[in-house]
């Protein structure tokens, strides 16, 4: 990219994936606060942007990438990959963690009480997750795909009841940005996912789920507010809605 400084965190990770381990390296948000410039970022973070800029070059200038060209994918196909692999993800791991986050209380919350809270906060999480891939299954979605089919048969369609398609991504964000400050308390309570010394088994298995678990809501989250919106957006700058 051009102007490297100026460009969005959001679009460097949709141009090639491989950037998101960088920003993580630095804790830079590059999904719930994709919007941001590196210049902003390494500003407000105190960060050398001549140093990030080389990392980020020679992540960008290396030709050993296996990651899908999400940006390619039309508005349908991503929305197929987003359910198939991360609405399928948190529907299957979301039952298991929270059943072994129960068992951790009653064993060891007595001598870790910051399970009983990393517990309650996961709950939280977990509920409004499952409310927001309602909104986007029932709500979003398949007005998306209908704006696909309608472009692709020359076709016109009808306003959605909410109106224009900013208004849903706006929830939708709004919901991003709770996920992401519930799961940063969580990464503060659990040291950054790392068990303590009297830790069992099921313990270090349970902190690994919820660092796995967090890894899969970022990049899932990118996908939305990085790429799929701003396709959703320019997609329905196309039609005359009638």
């Amino acid at each position: 990219m051009n102007t490297i400084e100026k460009a969005t965190i959001g679009a460097y990770v949709a141009q090639d994936f491989r950037t998101a381990a960088l920003f993580s390296k630095y804790k830079i948000d590059f999904c719930c606060k994709g919007n941001r410039t590196l210049d902003e970022v390494c500003q407000a973070k105190g960060l050398n942007l001549n140093e990030i800029e080389n990392e980020l070059n020679t992540v960008l200038e290396s030709n050993n990438s296996s990651e899908m060209d999400f940006i390619s994918f039309s508005p349908s196909l991503l929305i197929d990959y987003i359910l198939e692999t991360h609405h399928e993800y948190v529907l299957t791991k979301t039952p298991v963690l929270l059943q072994y986050l129960d068992k951790l209380c009653k064993v060891h919350g007595s001598n870790h009480p910051e399970l009983i809270e990393i517990n309650a906060i996961f709950k939280i999480s977990a509920v409004e997750l499952s409310n927001h891939m309602l909104k986007e299954e029932e709500v979003l979605f398949p007005f998306i795909k209908t704006m696909t089919a309608a472009l692709k048969n020359n076709e016109t369609i009808e306003q959605a009841l909410f109106g224009i398609v900013d208004n849903p991504i706006a929830i939708l964000k709004k919901d991003h940005e709770m996920e992401g400050e519930l799961f940063a308390k969580i990464v503060l309570l659990t040291n950054n996912y790392t068990p303590p010394s009297d830790a069992c088994g099921t313990y270090k298995v349970t902190f690994a789920m919820l660092q796995e678990f967090e890894q899969d809501l970022h990049k899932h989250i990118h996908l939305e507010n990085n790429i799929l919106f701003p396709k959703a957006l320019q997609l329905e700058e196309r039609f005359t809605i009638v």
